[in-house]
């Protein structure tokens, strides 16, 4: 009787060390799960394809004045601005194989999706266009980033306090994308920074594409 009321502890203590154990690999297992991969660095003059609608094209500055053609100065990169006003994720679908074939490009970028908000079309739909988008990508190269764009919300905007669209996180969650989080819904907020509710500014696009070279080199595209 002695013996088993003494080996009972040992026992527990065994089993709770087990148990912890198990959480502990659960966890870091997880943990490698959600994490983004990291890649090799592109090349300095590698052509990088940025496909979306105004905010892309740079609606609201001059010409040139646009984060796509600021993010070529600051990387050496040959940016392809790709961008079209007025694009709904379902256009940037349609054109996407076109510009995949003309540009053969090293990497993509997606930035699409504000005027499906601004339409109220089904989120089901923009994630769908998305989803479809990221395969095509994909299929040309594994350097496919996705950058978050706001949801819609006219209070949001009157507090400047917009916050991303949920469907982008998930996304680049499903798909082990780099995701450009946060960087437009901040320029969105911060009148300094649009020319207006749904456009930036020069100053707007500059900050756009400092926050997008700061995410893409923590992915390891740059050196």
């Amino acid at each position: 009787m002695s013996c088993c009321l003494w080996s009972l502890p040992v026992l527990l203590r065994r089993l709770l060390n087990t148990a912890l154990l198990l959480l502990v690999a659960i966890f870091i297992t997880g943990c490698e799960q959600s994490a983004p991969d990291r890649f090799d660095p592109l090349p300095p003059d590698a052509v990088v394809l940025v496909i979306g609608d105004s905010l892309v094209d740079g609606t609201g500055a001059r010409q040139g004045e646009g984060w796509p053609e600021r993010l070529a100065q600051a990387t050496g990169w040959k940016v392809i601005n790709a961008g079209a006003p007025d694009d709904t994720s379902a256009d940037a679908r349609r054109r996407l194989p076109e510009l995949l074939d003309m540009h053969a490009p090293q990497a993509v970028i997606i930035a699409v999706g504000g005027n499906d908000f601004l339409r109220n079309l089904p989120a089901d739909d923009t994630r769908a266009n998305l989803n479809a988008m990221v395969r095509r990508a994909r299929s040309v190269t594994q350097h496919v980033a996705l950058m978050a764009i706001p949801e819609k919300s006219t209070g949001a905007i009157l507090l400047g306090n917009l916050s991303d669209h949920a469907l982008y996180a998930e996304l680049a969650e499903e798909h082990k994308l780099p995701l450009i989080r946060g960087v437009v819904s901040d320029v969105l907020s911060d009148t300094r920074l649009r020319a207006d509710r749904i456009h930036a500014n020069a100053r707007g696009y500059a900050r756009i594409a400092q926050g997008v070279e700061d995410a893409l080199r923590a992915y390891g595209w740059t050196p």
